[in-house]
């Protein structure tokens, strides 16, 4: 399965396989169409967080690749970001003073986007396969 969080300027992608994160990655807006192309298959769906930037991506996906629009299930993006900042500092414990400052407070220094593809994932699969799945 492949998840977007789409945005103004850069979006999320993220490929699963089950549980397993085969890919993730933040891109261009500009560029998201063509590397969704690249690794793209023939089945499964395409989800796509439901907020920001989602009507734009989704117009431009139907114009440029009409067939796949049939395959997009759109997915609630509420509190995403909060739950991929937390994501991102449990894979990249911080160090030095800040190990001391609740994580809640600090901010990545990179972009999160692509963890909220992740989380989009995830709750595609909870919803429509289960916790267990």
């Amino acid at each position: 399965m492949i998840a977007v969080d789409p945005g103004t300027d850069k979006c999320g992608m993220a490929v699963l396989e089950g549980h397993a994160v085969i890919l993730r990655e933040v891109v261009s807006r500009e560029s998201v169409l063509d590397r969704l192309r690249d690794v793209l298959d023939e089945r499964g769906p395409i989800v796509v967080g439901d907020r920001t930037g989602s009507k734009q991506f989704l117009d431009e996906l139907t114009l440029r690749q009409p067939d796949w629009s049939e395959r997009v299930v759109l997915v609630d993006e509420h509190r995403s970001s909060d739950e991929a900042r937390a994501r991102y500092w449990l894979d990249h414990r911080p160090r030095g003073w800040k190990r001391f400052v609740p994580t809640s407070f600090l901010v990545p220094p990179v972009p999160i986007d692509d963890y909220v593809a992740v989380i989009l994932a995830e709750r595609y699969q909870n919803k429509y396969f289960g916790a267990g799945f």
